[in-house]
């Protein structure tokens, strides 16, 4: 079995060095732009070049090295019929939720004051929170949207949950397909995305969307950057729609110098780091999808590249 890895990390002895001791009987290779076709039986990607797809011609499967996986469908020549493989999980769930229930807390329990209070040595007590005045609703119900769902509903918030398609979850509200939208952003003041980037969710943070929200709303995108529309935004921040914005992605990263969002003290940047992969976790999940794929078994996380996820 061959093996190789495309990732453009500086030090890929990080990568294969743990894979060789997780499949001890797998050749790894490691992609040169100017060397000759390794003829590889799988490849380890991270938004890979184009060449790789026409270079290497017998791959029988290629594993993306996160869940998000529009860098690797926009690559032009990616073969129709080849089986395109997410990752699944591997530690970031936990991370997203942790991010997540960060920023609403510092939302609904108002911790940006407090720290204005100790800087001035100001001793006063707010009203405290109600979870009933703070209802979440959280796009995008996959792996990681239905981890930030439980646990939100677990510290007794009031949760709500839309997806395209039909799901169930203990103690989440679940709503599906664009006939529910509207009446999920209307029982939701906390906005989690968690969608997937596909031609349907591209811009789907627009102006009249953020509009639905219920009064004082929040906006936290752990999405994509390319689901907010940038200036609906901030007309809908500077039009009192939105309280605050909670951004982690961006349609550029770096977010450049000058960009309008750097200024707004009710939008708080963050440099994507919601959730990061785990090195150890992620190659233990894919080394052991390799091995069952090669074995002929099933394996999970295989992308509908026509959906987008």
């Amino acid at each position: 079995m061959k093996i190789l890895f495309v990732a453009g990390d500086p030090k890929p002895e990080r990568w294969t060095v743990p894979i060789r001791e997780l499949l001890p009987d797998a050749e790894i290779y490691v992609w040169d732009p100017d060397g000759p076709a390794v003829n590889a039986d799988y490849a380890i990607v991270w938004q890979p070049p184009s060449a790789l797809f026409e270079r290497e011609k017998n791959l029988k499967a290629v594993f993306n090295l996160g869940a998000g996986i529009d860098g690797l469908l926009k690559v032009p020549n990616l073969p129709k019929d080849l089986t395109v493989v997410r990752l699944e999980d591997a530690g970031m769930s936990a991370q997203m939720a942790e991010y997540v229930l960060h920023q609403l807390l510092e939302a609904n329990r108002e911790m940006e004051t407090y720290r204005e209070q100790q800087r001035q040595g100001v001793w006063k007590i707010h009203r405290p929170m109600k979870r009933s005045e703070w209802p979440v609703g959280v796009m995008g119900l996959g792996h990681i949207g239905k981890r930030v769902a439980r646990t939100l509903a677990a510290l007794d918030y009031r949760v709500s949950g839309w997806a395209r398609g039909e799901h169930s979850l203990e103690g989440v509200s679940t709503h599906a397909g664009p006939d529910q939208l509207a009446g999920f952003l209307k029982s939701t003041r906390v906005l989690v995305n968690t969608l997937p980037l596909t031609d349907e969710t591209r811009d789907i943070i627009n102006y009249d969307l953020l509009s639905q929200l219920q009064p004082g709303a929040v906006l936290i995108n752990v999405g994509r950057g390319e689901h907010l529309v940038e200036d609906d935004l901030l007309r809908a921040l500077d039009e009192g729609i939105l309280r605050k914005a909670s951004l982690d992605v961006f349609r550029k990263e770096p977010l450049p110098e000058d960009h309008p969002f750097w200024q707004r003290e009710d939008i708080t940047i963050t440099p994507h780091i919601s959730a990061r992969t785990l090195r150890d976790a992620t190659l233990e999940q894919i080394t052991g999808k390799i091995r069952d794929h090669a074995q002929g078994r099933p394996i999970t996380g295989v992308v509908d590249t026509e959906r987008g996820y």
